[in-house]
């Protein structure tokens, strides 16, 4: 995985755009004539993801898990994948990205698409209570089986959409044999071989922000930001945002508008920039201690970059459109 500061025009690559697990998605080929082809791996990864991992849709698989009051329940392989992922990305964090944080979501009110709580909710904070936490979630590859304690509720939004991205990656790469990038809501991942340069996408200060402030060109591996400024709603009076601490339940204090990283796929990049969202203060020397590159930006817009990432140049690059 390597950054930098500079990449080609983007008028030699195909591109296509679409909407998806809530966001926008976008695709970029070195070969445009694959376009056409890369439409169906990328509606397939996409529907299959949902129906499997959606919080938010009484059909999904992931719904039977919960209803199963503790039982050991059999699923998809697409399921299976995205439940051992998120427990590895728990263990990667040390427990900082928990996907057991669903039921304190759903007591922030965020039990329903996002666009349904934007104009707030009723009520008050719950209590400061610690999630049930990973390490009650059990698999069986054997079976193929999860089984979760009966209440508890697994949100796998901070890993599923980044294992997607990676999955129609891999997918585009392998089957026509040109260089890939990946963007859904922001959530970036490359494979094959890129265009001289690498690819080059926009980041945005505010997450979900129209402008790109800065560019960056990627050439392999994974780019994910996470940010509280366009994610927020109110309980009450009181401001909220969708990252959740695991130790209290509750959004952690706010530090960082955004954190960008680069790491070796998106599962990996967009791991280390919840958990350090959640870490807040401590973010920039635990990111530092782990050499990813990093770009913070404070909530008074002062930027701060560790482990190599590439300071702005003064004529930036086009850009694929802001990193969400």
């Amino acid at each position: 995985m390597t950054l930098s500061v500079t990449a080609p025009s983007m008028d030699t690559l195909g591109i296509y755009r679409t909407r998806g697990l809530g966001c926008l998605a976008e695709i970029v080929l070195t070969d445009p004539d694959s376009v056409v082809g890369t439409v169906d791996i990328v509606h397939e990864e996409l529907d299959q993801i949902d129906r499997a991992a959606s919080r938010f849709r009484p059909d999904a698989e992931i719904a039977l898990v919960h209803r199963a009051e503790g039982r050991p329940i059999s699923v998809s392989p697409c399921l299976f994948e995205a439940v051992a992922v998120a427990l590895r990305v728990a263990v990667a964090t040390g427990g900082a990205v928990d996907p057991t944080v669903g039921g304190a979501l759903n007591r922030l009110g965020y039990d329903r698409d996002f666009a349904s709580i934007g104009a707030g909710i009723p009520g008050d904070l719950p209590k400061p209570a610690p999630v049930p936490g990973w390490r009650s979630i059990e698999l069986d590859r054997a079976s193929r089986t999860v089984r979760v304690p009966a209440g508890t509720v697994i949100d796998l939004g901070a890993s599923a959409k980044s294992l997607t991205a990676d999955r129609i990656a891999e997918r585009v790469a392998a089957t026509f044999g040109c260089g890939v990038l990946v963007s859904l809501g922001g959530d970036i991942s490359v494979a094959g071989v890129p265009p001289p340069g690498g690819f080059c996408t926009g980041l945005a200060d505010v997450s979900g922000g129209a402008e790109a402030s800065e560019t960056v060109a990627i050439t392999s591996g994974g780019l994910a930001t996470s940010g509280i400024m366009s994610r927020w709603w109110r309980v009450g009076h009181h401001v909220v945002h969708h990252v959740v601490d695991p130790s209290t339940g509750l959004p952690p204090a706010r530090a960082w508008r955004t954190i960008t990283v680069a790491a070796a796929s998106c599962v990996d990049a967009n791991a280390a920039s919840t958990a350090a969202m959640v870490k807040g203060p401590g973010a920039e020397e635990w990111l530092a201690a782990l050499h990813l590159p990093a770009r913070l930006v404070a909530l008074d817009g002062t930027v701060v970059r560790v482990a190599g990432w590439p300071a702005p140049v003064a004529s930036e690059p086009e850009a694929v459109g802001p990193v969400r």
